[in-house]
């Protein structure tokens, strides 16, 4: 399997994972069909293109709108599905789908951004983080959610990790693209799911706050 075709794969099931959780966050406050669509592909995609607008590059989904009509289509479905859900199954799921959203999307954009040349080595990890949070953090906004970067949730910090790792691979091994890639977003949600079924916290040390 190319390159690309690994990189594609891996979209897609991030675009997925991002337009499930954007409508899962919504589910308690009883939003309509078509606002539940609209936040889901907002969330899918929102990080990416924040990411494209600061390469200054065409935006991803306006070259190929299949990832609009997947994210579409994933909310959709998740619209329709969420009557099975009971609210800790619910809670949970948006935590571990959204890990998964972040890993991939994370490794693609650190990884477009470093094929682009783009402030190595700083800025491909800066675009990575970026893409993976961007979306959600755009989702809790709109929904009225505490976003997990202003909470002392290992969040960003997995994805800083596989990204680091993903780069640090291409740096030695500029070849192996779809296994750094595949390895960054491994690690990355190692680590997310890890902090997320064990509850683990950032210490008190690595965290602020004014009183």
């Amino acid at each position: 399997m190319s390159f690309d075709q690994v990189s594609g794969i891996l979209g897609v099931f991030g675009t997925i994972a991002f337009a499930i959780t954007g409508v899962m966050a919504v589910a308690e406050r009883r939003v309509d069909f078509f606002s539940a669509i609209v936040l889901g592909v907002i969330t899918a995609v929102g990080g990416g293109t924040i990411r494209d607008l600061i390469l200054d590059v065409p935006v991803f989904w306006s070259l190929d709108l299949s990832y609009i009509r997947i994210a579409v289509a994933a909310s959709i479905v998740t619209f329709i599905a969420l009557s099975i859900f009971t609210r800790p199954q619910l809670i949970k799921g948006i935590l571990y789908v959204d890990a998964v959203g972040i890993s991939l999307f994370g490794m693609g954009g650190a990884l477009k951004a470093y094929e682009l040349g783009f402030a190595w080595p700083i800025g491909p990890l800066m675009l990575g983080v970026i893409t993976a949070i961007g979306g959600g953090l755009i989702r809790d906004v709109l929904t009225g959610r505490k976003t997990l970067l202003m909470s002392d949730e290992v969040y960003a910090v997995p994805v800083v990790i596989g990204c680091l790792t993903m780069l640090m691979m291409l740096n030695f091994f500029p070849t192996m693209n779809s296994t750094a890639l595949i390895t960054g977003a491994t690690v990355a949600f190692v680590l997310r799911a890890a902090a997320i079924t064990w509850d683990l916290r950032l210490p008190r040390w690595f965290t602020t706050q004014i009183k």
